[in-house]
């Protein structure tokens, strides 16, 4: 369970109440959960009253009424709420069906960053084979979940970090050009790399701070998705004319701000486009590391320092 101490969270194992599934919803024994960074801004304003944690993969043991897709025994990931615990509530329309190839911590980095990352790229951002995509803070969560999908698309993949380490490491993964965060003018190389035209996507995880160096990094009809702000600057001064003069597209993406029939066709577009590749090892998450629930505090501390690449899982 998550407290707040002088404005800093910790996090501590306890005994609380056994879910129950509601009409809809199943009830999961948990194997893995993995921690979204972007939570820790939600936690200092509202604390969960139950154990925390949006991101889970385990088996269902019971299912409330009206659920059609499922039954216990079944393996299933999905956004709900509570994942750091023995047991959680998971709504039928988010969960995902699980093959027993996917290992469980494995699966617990999907329902929320690769959700959103396949969101920005596929569905909104139109990603096609051969283009360029863009990717700040391309080492979060969310980063390597667009990097995976955009090389199995077909596409050049740009990055920025504020870690060398980090940027060398994800040449493994197919990163093509890391770029150190702090560089002044980083939409330069980005135009030196693509002979001039810029990027045709670009995935923001840091928000206000690179809006202008991402937009002149941006070719014609360039498409822009917002994600995270990272950088704690929600607002920024628009220039409409470098819109219009090179014809850009600016569109936001969230999991947690839409709505539950819009949550449930993104979590079923998903699968259907890429559980198959991911099944088949064509696309894989990044887990940096694996810790015990009885290290639940140090798992989060790891996350918060910014040590991690990719996601931070807790084994159930």
């Amino acid at each position: 369970m998550p407290s707040v101490d002088g404005g800093s969270i910790h996090w501590r194992v306890a005994d609380i109440a056994e879910p129950q599934p509601g009409p809809g919803q199943l009830l999961v024994r948990v194997k893995a959960a993995s921690i979204n960074r972007g939570e820790s801004v939600l936690l200092k304003t509202k604390l969960p009253t139950g154990a925390g944690g949006i991101d889970a993969a385990g088996e269902v043991v019971k299912t409330g009424a009206n659920v059609q897709r499922f039954k216990p025994g079944d393996r299933v990931a999905g956004r709900c709420a509570g994942g750091f615990a023995e047991l959680a509530a998971m709504n039928e329309f988010e969960a995902i069906p699980l093959p027993l190839e996917l290992a469980y911590e494995d699966a617990a980095c999907l329902p929320v960053s690769f959700t959103v990352a396949h969101d920005a790229l596929v569905v909104n951002g139109h990603l096609a084979k051969g283009e360029t995509v863009l990717i700040t803070g391309v080492s979060s969560a969310v980063g390597v979940a667009a990097l995976a999908i955009a090389k199995f698309a077909g596409a050049t993949v740009i990055g920025t970090s504020r870690s060398p380490e980090k940027l060398a490491k994800l040449k493994a993964a197919g990163l093509d050009l890391g770029i150190h965060a702090t560089a002044p003018n980083f939409s330069a190389a980005v135009k030196q790399a693509t002979h001039g035209q810029g990027a045709n996507v670009a995935i923001d995880t840091v928000g206000a701070a690179f809006f202008h160096e991402i937009l002149n990094s941006l070719a014609v009809d360039g498409r822009y998705a917002t994600i995270g702000q990272m950088s704690g600057a929600p607002k920024v001064e628009l220039d409409m004319d470098a819109f219009a003069m090179r014809r850009l597209h600016l569109f936001g993406v969230s999991n947690r701000l839409r709505t539950p029939e819009q949550r449930a066709q993104s979590a079923r577009r998903f699968a259907e486009d890429l559980m198959p590749a991911i099944t088949q090892g064509k696309v894989r998450p990044i887990v940096d590391r694996v810790f015990a629930l009885e290290e639940v505090e140090a798992a989060h501390q790891h996350v918060y320092a910014d040590r991690q690449l990719g996601k931070v899982v807790i084994r159930i």
